[in-house]
Formats: C-alpha cells, structure tokens, sequence
C-alpha cells in the first residue's frame, strides 16, 4: 500500500496539470478547462486528482514519513513540466509544498491521538483551501473558481477517503 500511494500521490500531480489544459466542459482561452462540481458551480478539472492526492499524500506521510511526501511533490512538479505549462507546474509545486505545511500541522497530531478519518478529511479542508488559494493566484492571477476548486477537492477527498477507510476496515479484519 506503500508504494502504491506514493507512485498515486507522485503521479496525481502532473495529471491534475494535465486535466487543466486538456479536459473539461467549457475551456477558456489561456486559463484552466473547468468541470462542474455542484448546481451552478465549476472548478479547474485537476479537482479531480487533487483531491485523491491529498488523501494519498497523508497515506505517504502516515507510511513512509514526511520527507518522501515533500521529494514526491517535488518529482510530481518536475514531471508537470513535461505535460503542462511551466506555470501550471511551478504553480502546483508551490500550491503542494505549502499545502503539505499546513496538512502536517493538521493531520499529525489527529493521527497521533488514533482519530485517522477526521486527520484525513480535516487535514483534506486545510490542504483543499491552501493549495486552491495560492494554485489559482499563481497560475492564474485570480480566485474566481476557489469555492469550485474547495467544493471539487472536498467531494474527491470524501470518496477516497471513504475507500481508504473501508480497505483499511477490511485488511484489519482478516488478520
């Protein structure tokens, strides 16, 4: 599970580059294609993967400890630069790596106490909110999709987590 996470959160970053430019209902010249996220609400398609990653990211941290967390940011920025613009990389990177600050300041002392689903959907809020803000001013000098862009993230973090609580339920069982 592992590896797995880490090879998913390294990968999720230049995805969600991608999906930027390339996928989503209505693409608006030199800015991000946008998909829908609720009733009259639109967010950049990298939502998507965003939020899977941020579940992912606090999967690296809790297994393999906070310094490969940071390198896989770092790689999933460098590996951007191949499938997006170089703004929408170095926007990303910036966005993760002080997104990643604050999920630790969330995520580990409510993993400490055993609370690991309210570590994981807590610390999804923080990082949703750090990482949209600062993503959407550095890559497009704008917050107009930020309540799309934290509403997206949100509904992904919920189903992953939901999917990590239950594979987690089930492998603690059959032991």
């Amino acid at each position: 599970m592992k590896w797995f996470s880490l090879i998913g959160f390294l990968l999720c970053i230049p995805a969600a580059n991608w999906l930027i430019g390339n996928v989503g209902t209505t693409c608006i010249p030199n800015g991000p294609c946008l998909i829908p996220v609720a009733p009259g609400l639109s967010a950049p398609s990298g939502v998507l993967m965003i939020g899977l990653a941020l579940v992912l990211r606090d999967v690296v941290q809790q297994t393999l400890g906070r310094t490969w967390a940071m390198w896989a940011i770092v790689i999933g920025a460098a590996l951007s630069w191949l499938l997006a613009s170089p703004y929408l990389a170095l926007a990303s990177g910036v966005a993760f790596l002080l997104a990643e600050g604050a999920d630790m300041a969330v995520y580990t002392p409510l993993r400490n106490q055993g609370r690991i689903i309210a570590a994981v959907l807590l610390s999804g809020v923080v990082g949703s909110i750090i990482d949209s803000a600062v993503f959407l001013w550095l890559a497009f000098g704008s917050l107009e999709y930020i309540t799309g862009q934290v509403v997206g993230k949100m509904w992904m973090t919920g189903i992953a987590a939901i999917a990590l609580s239950t594979w987690i339920f089930r492998n603690a069982n059959k032991h």
